[in-house]
């Protein structure tokens, strides 16, 4: 079975020896995401509503890279580093997913892997095989 790999093209990925995303037959899996810009620069640094957003914008770029869509998206995790904020975290999840309803977990952790990320984001989507 083929394995297709998505790349950010950033330096984890080599570091950590991860990919993005990988895509192998119908599955699409992405890694986690944080909320980081282009440049790798973390977007709303203090609100986990605005990272939430763009954790799961860039989770969108790496399926579309992948031929899948948000749509496809039958699971997500969620890792917070303040379980206290799980109703705005909960909302931004809800804006992009209230119609397509995965499953879900949301998880408190100590922390992530900068001390200004509040919110790291995976998921998994089914796609059809042929594309």
């Amino acid at each position: 079975m083929e394995r297709r790999r998505i790349s950010s093209g950033t330096e984890w990925e080599s570091q950590v020896g991860y990919s993005r995303a990988v895509r192998s037959g119908s599955h699409v899996h992405v890694s986690g995401t944080t909320a980081t810009d282009e440049a790798g620069r973390v977007v709303g640094e203090g609100d986990p509503y605005e990272q939430t957003r763009q954790a799961l914008a860039n989770i969108e770029s790496a399926l579309l890279e992948a031929d899948a869509s948000l749509e496809d998206v039958v699971r997500t995790r969620i890792y917070v580093t303040d379980i206290e904020a799980w109703d705005t975290i909960g909302a931004a999840h809800a804006d992009v997913f209230d119609g397509i309803r995965p499953a879900t977990s949301m998880v408190e952790v100590n922390r992530l892997v900068a001390p200004e990320l509040l919110v790291e984001i995976e998921a998994v989507a089914l796609v059809e095989e042929g594309g």
